[in-house]
């Protein structure tokens, strides 16, 4: 029976992640103010980017799952949107 043994790609992924969980936490406790969101979004968009391309594998699809993959990202924005403009809109 062979050992499984992880590519090279997922291991990379991995630590990538842990650095930018580390960058997180340690950004966290910086003061930014107004850009601590905007480097926290950053770094989320970054990790998530990260997960869809090596553990689901985006890269290696062809156009279609990534319409289809584009379309899921757009009609969560689209909902994000719509909450945003209900919470701001309230008296």
């Amino acid at each position: 029976m062979t050992q499984w043994r992880p590519s090279l790609s997922l291991i990379a992924a991995w630590l990538g992640l842990l650095g930018l969980l580390a960058l997180t936490v340690t950004i966290a406790y910086v003061p930014l103010g107004a850009a601590n969101a905007v480097v926290a979004l950053g770094i989320g968009v970054t990790k998530a980017a990260l997960v869809a391309a090596i553990f689901m594998e985006l890269r290696h699809r062809d156009a279609l799952t990534l319409l289809f993959a584009g379309a899921g990202l757009f009609w969560l924005g689209i909902l994000l949107w719509l909450g945003l403009m209900d919470f701001l809109t309230r008296t």
